[in-house]
């Protein structure tokens, strides 16, 4: 009989179960969980992998410091428990490399992605290496542990899965997608406090509308991500081709 799985299977294994679904449970993703059986979500409590009488899965860092280190071999037997086939292993850490739109598209083509969540000072070195562990980072803070993290991760995936959000073409404007940050939305009522939606959206010339949205985005990019634009400037210029920002 063929498999009635999901095709995107998102496990994650913490310490801390109870954080989930969280917002992974609500609004289209939600649904497309809980009705339309897109993606699944699994937790796996780490905790029931220790041997120790008392449950610890921790211990000090070798070499001495504060706080302490999720042990290599309980990771191990939590991560060697899971069915195959194999599914990329993600390991949230502020240390990993940053998150971004081309690695989340990747990801989204699999059977899904495993995250392991970390706390204290983080995992053992060991076990990231030997079970293949990529390092992923949401951003350049420090969080309390990874459960955060993962759901953004998840997430990012998740509303890639055809049928989850709906319109492709809202997908293919958003930011990233194409090297650049999304333009500014607007909606009615045509003044709010004083300021007015900007003349050429209400134009009706969608030719005008789709050149201002692209000066927009690439004014946003070049503002605000200095290393978006230069890249962006980089493709245009192999092209042969100008940006529309004035």
């Amino acid at each position: 009989m063929p498999s009635t799985a999901p095709p995107f299977q998102a496990t994650v294994l913490t310490m801390f179960p109870e954080a989930f679904p969280g917002p992974l449970g609500v609004s289209l993703v939600g649904t497309a969980w809980r009705e339309k059986g897109l993606w699944s979500l699994e937790t796996v409590d780490i905790r029931a992998f220790s041997t120790d009488t008392r449950g610890f899965l921790d211990d000090t860092p070798a070499g001495g410091g504060p706080g302490a280190v999720l042990k290599a071999d309980v990771v191990a037997r939590a991560v060697d428990s899971l069915p195959g086939p194999g599914r990329p292993l993600l390991y949230m850490s502020a240390r990993g490399r940053p998150l971004t739109q081309a690695r989340v598209r990747e990801w989204a083509k699999a059977d899904g992605i495993v995250v392991l969540c970390g706390r204290f000072e983080g995992v053992d070195q060991r076990v990231l290496d030997a079970r293949g562990f990529e390092e992923v980072s949401v951003g350049d803070a420090v969080l309390a542990g990874g459960e955060a993290a993962a759901m953004v991760a998840i997430e990012a995936c998740v509303r890639l899965i055809p049928g989850v959000l709906g319109s492709g073409e809202s997908l293919s404007s958003e930011s990233f997608e194409d090297g650049l940050l999304e333009h500014p939305q607007y909606t009615r009522p045509r003044t709010f406090e004083g300021l007015d939606i900007p003349e050429v959206l209400l134009s009706g010339d969608h030719k005008k509308v789709d050149r201002w949205r692209q000066a927009q985005r690439e004014t946003t990019t070049r503002e605000r991500r200095p290393d978006l634009w230069a890249a962006h400037l980089a493709n245009l210029q192999a092209r042969g081709a100008k940006p529309e920002e004035k």
